[in-house]
This record gives C-alpha cells, sequence and structure tokens, in this order.
C-alpha cells in the first residue's frame, strides 16, 4: 500500500489559489513499475510539483504534457516506455511500460468534484474515483467496488474503459498497552503506513520518553476509543494482560466495523477472554473476529518478534488471507 499522500488537497490548493493545477495519476503498468496504479503527481501551472508517478523516470516529460494540458484545459492519456537503464537508475532490475492520465482541475476534473473528494477524504470516508477515458464521464462512488477499496487496488474494470482510482483514509493502529511490545509495534506499523495512536491510563507506562514523538492517549480506554472512533480502516491490538484494560476497548471494538482485533494472552487467557465477552452478550460470529493468541504463528521470542507477527497478521486479515 502506498502511504497516504495529499496529492488531491495540493491539486484543489493550487487550483484556488490561481496558479491552476492538474493531476497525473498513473491508470496501468506493465513490467517493472517504481511506482503502483493509482500514484498521483500534482503539477501546479507555475510548474510546481508534488509526489511522483514513476520515482523520476518520466516525470520531466509529464510535467511538459501537464503545462500543455492546464493551457489546452484537456485531459491527456500518456503511455511511455521505460528502457532498462532508466529503470536501473532509480533502483528497478528492468524497464517496463506505464500509462498516466493527466487531469486538469476546473475544466476537465471539476472543483466541486475535487473538493468533494477532499472533504471525503478529511472525515476518513472510503470513496471511489471513477473515469471513463473514452466518454470523459466522471463520478465519485460509495459503497461500490468493495474489493478494490479492501485491497487498495485501482486500476481498470474489464471494460478497459472504466479506471478506478481508490481513495482510502490512513490505515491506522490503535494499541492498547503501551508495553514493550508496542514499542517495537509501533514503529513497524508506521513504516507498514498506519497512523498509530496508543492508549494507557497508566502514567509509568504511556511516557513520551518510551514513545517518542507518537500519540499517546491516557484517557480509559472505552473513552480513549471513543474519541478516536473506530472504522474499517482501523486495526486494535490489546496489549496489556489485563481485563480492566483490555475488555473497555474490546467491547468497543467488537461493536464497530474494525478490520482487526487481537489480543495478547495464552489459549487459557483467550478461552476465559470469551466467556467474558459471551457474558457481555456478544455473539459468537462477533468474538470469533477476536485474533487470539494474537499474531501468526512465527514461533516468534520476545517483543520484537512478536511486534513482527502481529503486524504480518494484520496484514493477512487486511488483504483477506487470513
Amino acid at each position: 500500500m502506498e502511504r497516504f499522500d495529499n496529492s488531491p488537497e495540493t491539486a484543489l490548493d493550487w487550483h484556488r489559489n490561481g496558479s491552476g493545477a492538474a493531476l497525473a495519476t498513473v491508470v496501468e503498468t506493465w513490467g517493472s513499475a517504481p511506482r503502483r496504479v493509482g500514484s498521483q503527481l500534482v503539477i501546479g501551472g507555475d510548474g510546481r510539483i508534488e509526489g511522483s508517478v514513476s520515482g523520476g523516470c518520466v516525470e520531466g516529460a509529464v510535467i511538459v504534457e501537464a503545462l500543455e494540458a492546464i493551457d489546452e484545459g484537456e485531459a491527456r492519456l500518456l503511455e511511455f516506455g521505460v528502457s532498462d537503464e532508466d529503470a536501473f537508475a532509480v533502483g528497478l532490475a528492468c524497464g517496463g511500460t506505464i500509462r498516466v492520465l493527466v487531469e486538469p482541475v476546473g475544466k476537465v476534473l471539476p472543483e466541486p468534484m475535487l473538493a468533494e473528494l477532499v472533504a471525503a477524504r478529511a472525515a476518513r470516508e472510503p470513496v471511489a474515483y471513477e473515469v471513463n477515458i473514452d466518454t470523459g464521464h466522471r463520478a465519485l462512488r460509495r459503497n461500490v467496488y468493495a474489493e478494490r477499496l479492501r485491497m487498495d487496488r485501482s486500476g481498470f474494470e474489464e471494460d478497459g474503459q472504466t479506471f478506478v482510482a481508490v481513495h482510502n483514509p490512513p490505515l491506522r493502529l490503535i494499541v492498547v498497552g503501551a508495553v514493550h511490545i508496542a514499542q517495537a509495534l509501533v514503529p513497524m506499523a508506521r513504516i507498514a503506513g498506519y497512523d498509530p495512536a496508543i492508549i494507557d491510563p497508566r502514567d509509568a507506562f504511556a511516557s513520551s520518553a518510551r514513545f517518542p514523538g507518537e500519540s499517546i492517549l491516557t484517557d480509559w480506554p472505552d473513552e480513549a476509543v471513543a474519541n478516536l472512533g473506530l472504522d474499517a480502516r482501523t486495526a486494535i491490538v490489546l496489549l496489556t494482560h489485563d481485563p480492566k484494560l483490555d475488555d473497555p476497548a474490546l467491547q468497543a471494538a467488537l461493536g464497530a466495523g474494525v478490520f482487526y482485533i487481537g489480543a495478547l494472552g495464552s489459549t487459557r487467557t483467550q478461552a476465559k477472554r470469551v466467556e467474558r465477552m459471551k457474558a457481555a452478550g456478544f455473539t459468537e460470529p462477533q468474538i470469533s473476529r477476536i485474533h487470539g493468541p494474537i499474531g501468526l504463528d512465527i514461533g516468534a521470542a520476545g517483543p520484537s518478534e512478536i511486534a513482527v507477527a502481529i503486524l504480518a497478521q494484520m496484514t493477512a486479515v487486511l488483504r483477506g488471507k487470513a
């Protein structure tokens, strides 16, 4: 998954500031691709750029085409062959081909539609941007393309004309328990594209010295979770071993649509946890969503390896492999 970037927001700002802007989006790739389908580059009418469509292979040509497209007010569908030599220069083993759709904001990509997309992203609302490259029809679609949204997979539909750009909110990880495993898991998750938050009302654990630069909430877990909000792009990991701390957050997660719930503890601990959740009125299908003991069984020893097992299991669940 690409890290969440601000290309639509930047394009809207530059357009509204009067300099003009175009969004260039990778719509198809063959061979070795430095950037995945859906990656975006913003080109301002004054020549400023932000983002990337190829890691440097074809940016120069895309910028020239985009500036012309802004002047003409027309979309352009570009195709580039990247030589093995150029690919090697940006760290790839071999070359390939990419297609890039350039859409000037305003005359091609309507400003109200882009503003709606930006608002949806700010509200953590998953949305798909749909464009027919033959007819030019554009739309924002909600509650469709479920598989694409789950897999973060932009691309062409089977008709070869309808391109769908997935705009998911950033993945979020909520960790209850500022313990040693959390100290290893949080930076790993950040590398994997998650926006982490740590919840622990115990001051000795929840200190900025233990988690420098991270978001730490010292409220009681059910209050903290309510403040953060839970949605389908959220994973929650329970690490305290203390039902008084874990269970309030667990109950909130079971009642929400988070994609992953993991809880630390032995098989015996998990059995007791299941009984508590049954007593609290949760159904077996709800309770079966709890991954406990947490993490893939990779023989992990020590906090760092346990963190690897947890992140691997989160990824497997997110991508439909577990």
